[in-house]
C-alpha cells in the first residue's frame, strides 16, 4: 500500500504488464496530501509556508493546536520573529517585511508618515521605525516586534484614506499616497517640512494620484492653506 512520508508526499506503487508477467513499479513522483491527510504538524507548516507570517489564532480558527508553533520552533522548522508571531525560514521576505510584522501583531493600526512615503516610494527617506496611526485615546502598542513610532489622530483624519494591501500574505493598512502628503505637511514638526515638500513633488511628478486627492486630503488634515501655494507651484 502507498506510504505517506512526514513531507506529506507518497510513493505511488504500480503494476505494469509484461510478455510473462507483472513487473513492480515505484513512482517517486510527490503527491501533495489533502488536509485530512496529514499531521497536524504537516498542516501547520503548510499554513506558515503559505502565510508568510502566522500567529496562534491563525493556528486556533483551523482548530489546531497553538502549542505546536512553539515545537516547531526548538526542532528548527520555523523562526520566532516576536511575541506570537512565527514564520517559516523558507517563506519569502520582503523589502516591507516589518509592516507585515506590525499589522499581524496589532489590528487596527494603520501605516503612515515616513513608512507610507517608502511603501508608496515617494521619499528618499529610510526610516528605521515603523510609523503608524492609531486613534486618539487607543492603547500605545507594547511589545512591539520592531520599533515604532506612533501617531495619534482623530476622526477623518484616522478613519479617511487607509488602503489595505497584501504583503507577504498578511493583510496591511496603509494610508493612500494623498493622505500620507497631506499627514506630512500636517505633522511636518514630526518629519520636517522638507519630507513633506519632497513628497508632493514626487507625487505629482510620479502620478501617484490626482491633484483632486491632494486638496481633498489637506481639507481634512486641515493644512489646505498650508499645502495651497506648494501644490500650486508643483503644478
Amino acid at each position: 500500500m502507498p506510504g505517506k512520508s512526514r513531507n506529506s508526499q507518497v510513493t505511488a506503487i504500480v503494476l505494469k504488464p509484461i510478455h510473462y508477467g507483472l513487473v513492480l513499479y515505484i513512482s517517486r513522483q510527490p503527491t501533495t496530501l489533502p488536509p485530512d491527510a496529514m499531521t497536524k504538524t504537516d498542516q501547520v507548516l503548510q499554513i506558515a509556508r503559505r502565510q508568510g507570517v502566522v500567529r496562534p489564532r491563525d493556528l486556533e480558527e483551523r482548530d489546531l493546536p497553538p502549542r505546536y508553533l512553539s515545537r516547531l520552533v526548538d526542532r528548527g522548522e520555523l523562526e520566532r520573529e516576536g511575541r506570537g508571531l512565527y514564520r517559516h525560514p523558507d517563506s519569502p521576505v520582503t523589502e516591507h517585511h516589518s509592516l507585515a510584522l506590525v499589522a499581524a501583531r496589532y489590528s487596527g493600526v494603520v501605516v503612515c508618515l515616513l513608512s507610507a512615503l517608502q511603501f508608496h516610494e515617494l521619499t528618499t527617506q529610510m526610516p528605521h521605525q515603523v510609523w503608524i496611526a492609531r486613534e486618539k485615546g487607543d492603547w500605545t502598542p507594547e511589545a512591539s516586534p520592531t520599533d515604532l513610532e506612533v501617531v495619534h489622530m482623530s476622526g477623518p483624519s484616522f478613519t479617511e484614506g487607509a488602503e489595505t494591501h497584501d504583503v507577504e500574505g498578511v493583510p496591511v493598512q496603509v494610508f493612500s499616497p494623498a493622505k500620507t502628503v497631506a499627514d506630512c505637511f500636517k505633522f511636518r514638526s514630526k518629519v520636517g517640512l522638507s519630507v513633506a515638500i519632497e513628497a508632493l513633488r514626487d507625487y505629482v511628478r510620479s502620478s501617484a494620484g490626482p491633484i483632486e486627492d491632494l486638496y481633498h486630503f489637506a481639507e481634512i488634515c486641515r493644512v489646505e492653506t498650508v499645502m495651497r501655494p506648494y501644490i500650486e507651484a508643483t503644478v
